[in-house]
Formats: structure tokens, C-alpha cells, sequence
């Protein structure tokens, strides 16, 4: 019998309130659902409208997540956000820093503004997250953030150097919190995926020559499903790694 994400049990996570950016879709909306197949009560943020994913949701779980429209960009609708899934679900527990795009580029092509919407978009709203939420966890004698990173910036991919760079910080934020935040119980990991399959992938990136050529880097020869990475994100946010900060875990098939 095949393994399903659903036999997964984190008792600890039932009738947590979870905080995810970009749940509603590609890998976030694994996420999503990882969280609610462990009772645990998810409001998420997302550009486009998620009725859809929500009503499959909550027939499928009995439990249904909270969607608030927001460009996580707004730092000021991005904390309205994380109030009012505050007030629907009660204090954040765990914080899933998901959401990101990763719109190839040259270094000659890009400017200014480009950067910084990219960096807007990557980097940014991370830490303005954290802090929203860190007063949530403290109360509650602890929690857990996990942010995620890419491995683009282990393996200095090329065709997307602001993202590679905004990854790079992520990890670098995750230590520095991690040392911040850890007196008060509240733990700071990364989770970085590889190649994943997302369905945005495989309309814009994915094409024969490119996933040949990452599956023969890959220690494992599949291509990565995003259910994939709903297993080492419940782990992170739950008690089963409740001595682990400031670490990285990386789920890319072993890619070198």
C-alpha cells in the first residue's frame, strides 16, 4: 500500500491556529491541506480566489480554512490579515512563510524596481510575519515559524538571481530569529525544497531537457510531487522536532 501524507498523525498540531502565506495554491495549498488532515484550524493569504480549493476543503476535511485576499507585498494588509485570522482562530501557533515567485530574469535586464518588487515579494514580508505573530507565541509559551527557502541558492542556480539571493536571505533570517526568539520557546526553521512539481512549474518552467538534467543531479530519480514536502513541514511545526532551531532541512531528492 502506497504512503499517503493522510497517514501522517501530530496530535499536538489538533486544533492549532496555523498562519500560511500562499495556501492556495502549488505548494502552500499542500500545505494547507497537510495541516487540516491534523484537525488543526488554517487561515491562509493568497492573490487569487480560493473559494474553490476551501469548498474542497472542508468536504474533504470537515474543517474549513480561512482565505483573506492579500498581496503579501502590503505589509499593512498583510498584518490586517494575520489580525483577523487572530481573531477567527485564536492566537497564531504556527507561522508557514510559503508564498513566493520566482520570475526568471538576467542580471543585465533587471532594474531597480524590479528588484525590489522581487525582493518585496521574497524576502520581506518573511520577517514582517515574524513579528507579527511573535507575541501570539510567546503567550502561549512557545510556536513554531517555518520559512521556506529553495535549494536554488545551495546548488548558485542561474536565470533568477534576485530570487537565489532573497532564498539565500531566508536562511540567514531563520538563524537570526531562531537566536532571538528561542528564550521564548518559539522555534525558527527553514524547509528547503527542490525541484517541485508544482502546477505553475509545469506550464512555465518544466520541459524534458531541464527535468532530465535535474533528475540525473538527484541522488533519487523522481520528480518531486509537492505532496512531498506536507510531511516535513508538519514535522517542523510540531512538538516531534521541539528541539530543532535555526536549522535547514532540505527535501530535493539529494540534488548536487
Amino acid at each position: 500500500m502506497a504512503f499517503s501524507f493522510q497517514d501522517l498523525q501530530f496530535p499536538d498540531l489538533k486544533d492549532s491556529s496555523v498562519f500560511i502565506t500562499g495556501g492556495g495554491s502549488g505548494i502552500g495549498a499542500a500545505l494547507t491541506e497537510g495541516f487540516l488532515s491534523q484537525g488543526a484550524r488554517v487561515a491562509f493569504v493568497g492573490l487569487s480566489d480560493a473559494t474553490p480549493f476551501c469548498d474542497e476543503m472542508e468536504t474533504r476535511y470537515g474543517i474549513r480554512p480561512l482565505f483573506i485576499r492579500c498581496d503579501i507585498r502590503d505589509i499593512e494588509a498583510l498584518r490586517s490579515a494575520i489580525a483577523d485570522a487572530r481573531d477567527a482562530h485564536g492566537p497564531i501557533k504556527v507561522l508557514v512563510n510559503n508564498a513566493a515567485r520566482d520570475t526568471r530574469h538576467s542580471l543585465a535586464e533587471w532594474s531597480v524596481a524590479d528588484w525590489d518588487d522581487s525582493i518585496a515579494t521574497n524576502l520581506r514580508p518573511q520577517f514582517f510575519t515574524a513579528q507579527a505573530v511573535a507575541a501570539d507565541m510567546r503567550e502561549q509559551g512557545g510556536g513554531a515559524i517555518i520559512n521556506l527557502s529553495s535549494n536554488s541558492y545551495l546548488l548558485g542556480l542561474a536565470g533568477y538571481p534576485t530570487y537565489v539571493t532573497a532564498k539565500a536571505g531566508i536562511m540567514g533570517m531563520t538563524k537570526a530569529l531562531a537566536r532571538e526568539l528561542g528564550p521564548d520557546n518559539i522555534r525558527v526553521n527553514c524547509l528547503i525544497p527542490g525541484w517541485v512539481m508544482t502546477e505553475r512549474q509545469r506550464e512555465l518552467w518544466v520541459n524534458d531537457k531541464d527535468l532530465q538534467e535535474c533528475l540525473d543531479q538527484q541522488c533519487l530519480k523522481e520528480a518531486i510531487p509537492v505532496e512531498d514536502m506536507i510531511g516535513p513541514c508538519l514535522f517542523l511545526a510540531s512538538e516531534a522536532s521541539r528541539m530543532m532551531t535555526g536549522q535547514e532541512l532540505v527535501v530535493d531528492g539529494g540534488r548536487v
